[in-house]
């Protein structure tokens, strides 16, 4: 059986699917609680590549990987409602307010979180955001005209409001920025390869994968000599001051997971782990005296992987629940 936390990352990627495509278009084919795949049609790229700006109504929980204007009406008193919004890693995103129309002194809301916040946990976690947690909040109500339009400082961001009056709603466009050295990023998809930059920046910053994964790094640069490092109590990357850290768990927060691994100098070649958490975390450490450089793949872990062992391989902690 799933756990909670891949039941819901999993109805999130259900939505992330659904926004590649209109909701009408959908169809789901017949799938157990542990394969949510979706059949997606072709005429929402037709419609797209017309030059129309895309347009739709949003759902109470929804997903948006794509850009547009989106508006929500409510049809009943609609109390916890968020929407999720991701782009590639390479991409920030823009929220621009068209038009609103909520009772705050009632108590609704409409605020714009800058990451993702699931179950009290966050993306990035606060450890490794440049934001104070509360700064990371921007409240309709509290700034109205002041600030219309919102940027993210990742690929990810979410959308909360509450709306009580049926009739009442809002209206925003969604645009995407070019991101030159992503930081924090969410994987839309299970399976990628991507090298991540730090120029002499004082910085951590964190690649989330929300599956269970074979990752392989396959060039680290720090400036270091050669060495790999597994996670002790008594030993690791401690003071090294740039290094790169897998880590595994059950929750959305790096810094709430376990420490599977340390990777503390450079080296070329070829470092592979299996992880068989809900949520696997690669995240490199900077100091800001080096160009540090990771590259790596990934790919979902399967049950008969779990069965194979590499000599190149570190053994998982976490196990599979697939």
């Amino acid at each position: 059986m799933p756990s909670a936390f891949q039941f819901q990352c999993h109805l999130i990627l259900i939505f992330l699917a659904a926004s590649k495509g209109e909701t009408r278009y959908l169809e789901v084919r017949d799938a157990g609680e542990d394969e949510p795949f979706l059949l997606l049609s072709e005429d929402l790229k037709r419609e797209l590549s017309a030059g129309q700006i895309y347009r739709r109504s949003l759902r109470c929980i929804d997903m948006l990987s794509i850009e547009g204007q989106f508006t929500f009406t409510a049809d009943q008193p609609q109390l916890h409602c968020a929407t999720f919004l991701i782009g590639e890693p390479e991409e920030l995103i823009t929220i621009d307010y068209n038009f609103v129309n909520i009772d705050c002194q009632g108590g609704d809301f409409l605020k714009v979180f800058d990451g993702w916040i699931l179950k009290g946990e966050k993306f990035p976690s606060s450890l490794d955001h440049p934001l104070a947690p509360s700064q990371r909040y921007v409240d309709f109500c509290e700034s109205g005209n002041i600030q219309r339009s919102i940027r993210s400082s990742q690929n990810v961001a979410m959308i909360l409001f509450r709306v009580h009056q049926p009739g009442n709603g809002f209206t925003v466009t969604v645009k995407k920025n070019t991101n030159l050295f992503p930081c924090n990023v969410i994987s839309q998809t299970p399976s990628g390869r991507f090298t991540m930059v730090i120029p002499h920046q004082h910085r951590n910053c964190s690649f989330s994968i929300i599956y269970p994964v074979v990752i392989k790094i396959s060039d680290l640069i720090l400036g270091h000599l050669n060495g790999l490092f597994l996670k002790k109590p008594s030993a690791g990357c401690a003071g090294v001051g740039d290094f790169v850290e897998l880590l595994g768990g059950a929750g959305l927060d790096p810094s709430k997971m376990f420490p599977l691994a340390d990777l503390c100098h450079s080296f070329h070649g070829s470092a592979q782990m299996k992880i068989g958490c809900d949520n696997t975390v690669l995240r490199m450490v900077s100091s800001g005296k080096h160009i540090n450089r990771v590259t790596f793949e990934y790919h979902q872990l399967n049950l008969q992987e779990t069965e194979l062992r590499k000599e190149n391989s570190i053994e998982e902690f976490c196990f599979p629940s697939i």
